[in-house]
């Protein structure tokens, strides 16, 4: 192979194979490297298949609230055809054939290995050094961080991969870690039919959101046998050949069949050589503008988790559209962060954007706050079964604007779309109170949290 090219990818995630692609496309000289597989985590471990095995799950749960409202209704869960969708519509089996030939048949040429900078547009797989003749972008995301606690490095531990990957559902799940993936998954296992323990260090679950989200979870989690430990430090993890001993500060050991640990992801910028760019290889990700540029490093651009802007693929692709279009030398829109949304699919789901209520008054934000209940609302009284979650509103009260927000409950993520706009376009709270609301809408609870702001 050739070892120049115009424009050197590193990590053919979501955001990088679509970098790749679209600069393919143009008709420059596209080099996309990647040990793995084509598309990334997303298509392949993370949101895609993921969310094929919360809907699964979810169907149970509705299944099980017939009762009461509408007749009667049996259901078994089974796991086969989860495990067997996952196979044929999500992945193909972890074959990315299909990815492969897309990225080629626009003019791409991928190069399958773990890419490491070696200077300025020169990057290594292996033996073999590319060199860049206008840009380097890199896309490498992140991998699943595994705590230093004692013995677990020894032990047959999942991380999201090997759950997702899992042909049988254990019949005691203990899950480290009570973020979005850790609780999404628990619940999924726990609805069919493991019992399920989740141990989180911090105060409580999805420690990023208003602790509002946090709570109500942990009373989901209760009601469907979920058992949630807060606030838990694990000294050591051991495993027999059969089954995990996890031992807790206090002398408690919980015995599993299976671990998943869920602790967060981080980057390897060592392992990506970022020193010999000039960047501190000990940072937790790489510094970049506002049009995605490196800092400090010449040509070089970064998408994705890496970047440290949000850990979500809408992110990367978002930051995608940035790099191809300032490596092409076209108008750019720089990057703006203050919106940006995110959805953990639980049931109920928890969708959030912006600042929390904490984050604002830690920026000096003076703060109002607005609450609406979602089962109080018209649609939540219809809706009755299921039915959990709030509307948060935080502002910022001399600017009369939304900063953040939060939409709990049956379909929250939907319900998010509308905050997201208000906060990104920073639409006036004023406004927000004197617009119609359909009803009766899960949406329509917006209004009574505007309202609840105060006066203008």
């Amino acid at each position: 192979m050739d070892d120049q090219a115009d424009v050197i990818v590193i990590g053919m995630g979501p955001g990088g194979e679509d970098v790749a692609g679209r600069l393919a496309s143009a008709g420059l000289d596209v080099i996309g490297i990647d040990a793995e597989l084509v598309g990334g985590e997303c298509p392949y471990w993370g949101c895609v298949p993921s969310k094929m095995m919360i809907r699964a799950a979810d169907l149970l749960a509705e299944a099980g609230r017939v009762k009461g409202m509408a007749g009667s209704a049996t259901v078994e869960p089974d796991w086969a055809p989860v495990a067997k969708r996952i196979r044929e519509e999500a992945t193909d089996s972890w074959d990315d054939t299909v990815a492969v030939k897309r990225f080629e048949d626009k003019g791409g040429r991928l190069v399958r290995g773990w890419g490491r900078l070696v200077g300025p547009g020169q990057v290594a797989v292996g033996d073999q050094v590319f060199t860049a003749r206008r840009a380097v972008v890199i896309g490498t995301g992140t991998r699943a961080w595994i705590p230093p606690i004692d013995g677990l490095s020894d032990t047959p531990y999942w991380t999201n991969r090997q759950a997702i990957e899992a042909e049988e559902v254990p019949s005691h799940l203990a899950v480290l870690g009570g973020g979005a993936i850790g609780v999404e998954l628990a619940q999924v296992f726990s609805r069919f039919g493991s019992a399920v323990t989740v141990l989180e260090m911090g105060e409580h679950l999805v420690g990023p959101e208003e602790p509002e989200s946090g709570a109500l979870l942990a009373d989901v989690f209760a009601e469907e046998g979920i058992d949630v430990r807060t606030k838990v430090t694990i000294e050591s993890v051991r495993h027999d050949g059969g089954r995990f001993t996890i031992g807790l500060d206090d002398g408690e050991d919980v015995v599993v069949d299976q671990l998943l640990v869920a602790a967060g992801r981080r980057a390897d910028l060592v392992a990506l050589n970022v020193a010999s760019i000039g960047v501190d290889p000990a940072a937790k990700a790489l510094p970049v503008d506002d049009h995605l540029r490196v800092e400090g490093a010449g040509d070089v651009w970064a998408v994705g988790d890496i970047t440290g802007k949000g850990a979500f693929t809408h992110v990367s692709m978002y930051q995608a559209d940035i790099v191809v279009r300032d490596i092409l030398g076209q108008e750019v829109v720089p990057a703006d962060y203050r919106a940006v949304p995110k959805v953990t699919f639980t049931d109920p789901e928890i969708g959030s954007v912006g600042l929390s209520e904490q984050g604002a008054r830690d920026k000096g934000i003076s703060v109002r706050v607005g609450m609406a209940d979602v089962p109080t609302s018209a649609r939540g009284w219809i809706h009755k079964a299921g039915n959990r979650g709030f509307i948060k509103l935080v502002e910022d009260a001399d600017r009369g604007v939304l900063v953040g927000a939060t939409s709990a409950g049956p379909w929250g993520g939907e319900v998010l779309s509308f905050l997201v706009l208000a906060v990104h376009a920073e639409v006036p709270t004023k406004q927000l109170r004197h617009m119609i609301y359909a009803y009766p809408t899960f949406h329509r609870a917006i209004e009574v949290a505007v309202k609840d702001l105060g006066d203008e």
